[in-house]
């Protein structure tokens, strides 16, 4: 599906130059960064550079989307936005040259390579069986750790080494959620503690992260309501209240800004009950470079798990 902007009534000359660039929301569909990042990023860094259609709409050119894709694609491997938009074209293709180099030590298994030509050929059903067959052999938790997760890189790798598409990668997102939420929804008998509130923060869109983390917690016992993604501050607040969380756990991927991160923590701390703990969790965390008073980061998942037996021990009642 190609989102380009419809043209109006006009020239040959309007058209050609419609169907060479992209509205605003559709570069928030094909490059996964939102509106807002891409606004703050125009008066911070001095790009993108849109143009203005006839009613002053952003307009962007296609090569302007493309080194969008790249930027977001070394963001999520780990590289700081402000260093990447202040990199000359040609650094900025050398790094992701860099980048895309396969690494022995990251090769896929068996697993992987399977998944990742399922998802090339468009077998969405044989890839739906393929996931339930081995979270089965492996039980849900294992397959969320070991599994999920590495295969969530090896399919951002393969995008990022132009063998996936970016619908291609949404595709496989959507099946992946959908084995998830299958494989939860038998349910088990939820113990009265903790209770876990799961959402995002505003400009983070992506849902998979708190729907590992929901699948990670579930044999555990936990109590868990998720209100989505990109919940305002205030209505978190409201929700950890009217559910009486234990815990709030917030997902960041790693496009989040981190001094965006810590402002919004620091606020989120200030309006919720110190007796409710905060947890966060997402590839952001190895980039936050300080402690946040009252916030505990998960830097995996194996990492929540810990977290939550220590969390249990601490409030064990005699």
């Amino acid at each position: 599906m190609n989102f380009l902007v419809e043209n109006p009534a006009g020239s040959a000359s309007n058209a050609a130059s419609i169907a060479s660039h992209l509205a605003i929301s559709a570069v928030e569909r094909d490059t996964g960064l939102s509106k807002d990042v891409l606004r703050v990023w125009e008066r911070r860094y001095g790009f993108p550079v849109p143009e203005r259609d006839a009613n002053g709409e952003r307009l962007y050119p296609l090569s302007q989307v493309e080194r969008l894709r790249a930027i977001k694609r070394l963001m999520d491997s780990g590289h700081r936005p402000g260093k990447l938009l202040s990199l000359s074209e040609a650094d900025l293709d050398t790094l992701t040259s860099r980048q895309n180099r396969p690494r022995r030590g990251d090769e896929s298994g068996d697993l992987q390579r399977q998944v990742i030509e399922l998802i090339r050929s468009h077998d969405m059903s044989g890839l739906r069986r393929h996931l339930s067959l081995w979270l089965m052999k492996t039980g849900l938790q294992e397959f969320v750790v070991e599994t999920v997760a590495p295969l969530n890189r090896a399919v951002t790798e393969s995008w990022m080494r132009g063998e996936l598409e970016v619908f291609e990668e949404r595709a496989y997102a959507e099946q992946l959620q959908m084995v998830l939420r299958s494989a939860m929804l038998p349910g088990v008998n939820c113990i009265s503690e903790p209770r876990f509130l799961l959402a995002t923060l505003p400009n983070e869109v992506s849902a998979l992260g708190l729907l590992m983390m929901e699948a990670l917690l579930a044999p555990e016992g936990v109590q868990c309501t998720s209100i989505g993604t990109q919940v305002p501050i205030p209505e978190i607040a409201a929700a950890a209240k009217a559910f009486d969380a234990d815990i709030v756990a917030l997902a960041f991927s790693a496009s989040f800004s981190s001094k965006q991160a810590v402002a919004s923590l620091e606020s989120i701390r200030s309006v919720i009950p110190k007796s409710t703990a905060i947890w966060v969790g997402g590839e952001l965390i190895r980039r936050l470079r300080r402690d946040i008073p009252g916030v505990t980061p998960t830097g995996s998942l194996a990492d929540m798990l810990a977290a939550l037996r220590q969390w249990r021990a601490e409030h064990r009642t005699s």
